[in-house]
Order: structure tokens, then C-alpha cells, then sequence
């Protein structure tokens, strides 16, 4: 099926499973896994997966083709922002004082497609806006998000989370063009 993608299986030795895992894949935490052995080497090992919150929404109907691709959109923005947080040393050197304080145009213009249409949201501290940047920006679960990071630091039920990010991800795909606009009758 065009629309479904499959979980990612990672295999991951027993003997790492003692501390607790801090491990995190598109969308969500690893699922508690499935015990098994390494065919090759008889090795005790435990399958995990990863969930996709956007791809498992359009797999069940919640959201459109449209509305998966404006969030796909989102996140590809995101990411080019570097707004996650995760800091790598620089792939090229330049000879600058100021070499680490400065944004790529690429960047720039990123974060700038970003703050627009977060802007058509009410803003990052909206509750749609907080959704978007959490769930599909940082990849949070959208229980997690739900139950410990909410609305303005206010949990919301897992439910309502889940209408947050429809309706931002409906704002995103007349945003992005993917949505022909309609006017009010």
C-alpha cells in the first residue's frame, strides 16, 4: 500500500537492555520489543520499533495525503532550521571569529518559512503551534507532548492532542498550497 510505511526494526543486544533506553526514532519511543535469537550467531536479542506518528495517522484515516505531506514539509523545515537542539562539529573550517554564530542563508530562510506558518497557527505558544513544534518539529510522541508537555505547560488528554495536530496540520496543507483555499459561504 502506497500510504503505509513500515515500522523500522533495530536488533539490539540483551545485554544493553539493563539501563534504561534512551533511544528515540521519528516520532516516538521504541515499543517494549519482542524477545528473540540472532539466526547467525544464537546471540539473545531484542527487536524494537519505532512508531510514526504522521504515517500511522494517514494509515488510519485520521489525516489526508495532504495533510501528511504538509507535515513532512514542516519537519524537512525544521530540521534545515537546526532548531532541534542537537549540536555536531562543523563538517568545514572557516577561518572566522564569528564562523559559529552565524546562520546559513539555507537557515535563515528555513526559520523564516517556519515563524510564518506558525504565525498562521497563533504563534509557537499556540495550541496548535506547540503540537506542530513538539510532535512533528522535535519528533515527541503525541502522548508524550499530550501528558507532559501540553498547552503552556499544561497536560492535555491524549484525545484533544490528537485534534490539535489535525487541525494544524489542515491549516499547514492550505499554507503550503497542497489545499486549495476556501472562502466562507
Amino acid at each position: 500500500m502506497a500510504g503505509k510505511r513500515k515500522a523500522k526494526r533495530v536488533t539490539v543486544p540483551c545485554e544493553d537492555l539493563s539501563k534504561p533506553s534512551p533511544w528515540r526514532l521519528q516520532h516516538g519511543w521504541f515499543d517494549e520489543g519482542v524477545r528473540g535469537k540472532d539466526p547467525d550467531t544464537g546471540t539473545p536479542i531484542l527487536h524494537r520499533r519505532a512508531v510514526d506518528t504522521l504515517g500511522m495517522m494517514l494509515a488510519n484515516g485520521t489525516i489526508t495525503r495532504e495533510m501528511h505531506e504538509a507535515g513532512c514539509m514542516f519537519r524537512t523545515a525544521f530540521r534545515t532550521a537546526a532548531l532541534d537542539g542537537m549540536r555536531t562539529s562543523a563538517l568545514l573550517y572557516l577561518p572566522s571569529s564569528q564562523a559559529g554564530l552565524t546562520l546559513s542563508e539555507r537557515q535563515a530562510a528555513a526559520r523564516s518559512r517556519l515563524a510564518e506558518a506558525l504565525a498562521l497557527l497563533g504563534g509557537a505558544d499556540s495550541p496548535g503551534g506547540s503540537c506542530l513544534w513538539h510532535v512533528v518539529g522535535l519528533e515527541h510522541s503525541l502522548r508524550e507532548w499530550a501528558t507532559h508537555r501540553g498547552w503552556s505547560g499544561r497536560p492535555v488528554h491524549h484525545v484533544q492532542a490528537q485534534g490539535m495536530l489535525v487541525a494544524a496540520l489542515g491549516v499547514l496543507a492550505v499554507h503550503y498550497g497542497l489545499v486549495p483555499r476556501r472562502t466562507a459561504a
